[in-house]
């Protein structure tokens, strides 16, 4: 199977990486192929649906009312369903193993992190048709995340159409480099979104199915909900230096799979 779609590999890396420095994000048209977006999208459902299973997978639910704060957490798997709204560790798979580790991203990633790359995460993010749930403004970064440094970039790639109706994902462009709002991170509390007016700023960055987004760990940026009669599915990698430790006491270290064998 053609991974990528046809010229891909050849692109110059230079630009993308260049506008993910400045704008803490870029927009790649056309990446995937079409026979490796039908796969993915069957393996998709094949994992919620409980047709394929790997030990140690997460899975979350989405909310019925769009709502964030009416998400649950730690209920893990709750039978088939295709309204999971987040799965991760998808590293497990050898399908999206694949994808996450095809030449293209290593040119992009390696341009970044100089040095060994291992993933922090692969995790699946699903809106269903007429669903969803409303992600606020977030930095994917800070001490929730339990690292001794912060991951600077990942990729997500369009399993889907992901237009502006169906929530697709809105950027705050340069908000990367003031850092992170509060050593936290995550969700950026409502006091700094008004002082930095940020919904001024918003910018939708709707992709078709193949597309991917590169987005600096600390760029603000959120979505909504679905509103099509179509599934949104996004698939996003974190990449980080292997050099990056688990800072965690309560368990065990996690040990993190190296990204470009």
């Amino acid at each position: 199977m053609s991974l990528l779609a046809p010229g891909v590999i050849e692109r110059d890396v230079g630009p993308i990486v260049a506008h993910y420095r400045e704008h803490g994000f870029a927009r790649i048209e056309g990446v995937a192929s079409q026979e490796s977006l039908e796969q993915l999208r069957a393996r998709s459902r094949a994992i919620m649906r409980g047709e394929i299973t790997y030990d140690g997978l997460f899975f979350q639910l989405d909310t019925t009312t769009g709502a964030y704060d009416d998400l649950e957490f730690a209920r893990g798997w709750e039978g088939p369903s295709e309204n999971y709204r987040k799965i991760e560790k998808l590293e497990k798979d050898p399908l999206f193993c694949a994808w996450l580790r095809n030449p293209f991203f290593e040119r992009i990633v390696r341009a970044v992190i100089p040095d060994e790359v291992a993933i922090y995460r692969a995790i699946l993010m699903t809106k269903a048709a007429r669903g969803g749930t409303v992600l606020p403004w977030h930095q994917d970064a800070g001490k929730f995340w339990g690292l001794d440094r912060d991951p600077p970039i990942q990729i997500w790639t369009a399993l889907d159409d992901a237009s502006e109706a169906a929530g697709c994902v809105e950027v705050f462009p340069g908000s990367h480099v003031r850092g992170l709002v509060s050593p936290l991170g995550g969700l950026v509390p409502a006091p700094f979104v008004q002082a930095q007016n940020a919904d001024a700023h918003a910018l939708k960055v709707p992709a078709r199915a193949g597309d991917v987004i590169v987005l600096h760990n600390h760029l603000w940026h959120r979505s909504g909900v679905n509103t099509t009669d179509h599934t949104r599915r996004g698939f996003s990698v974190c990449y980080m230096s292997a050099a990056t430790r688990c800072m965690r006491k309560k368990r065990a270290p996690r040990v993190f799979a190296r990204a470009f064998p």
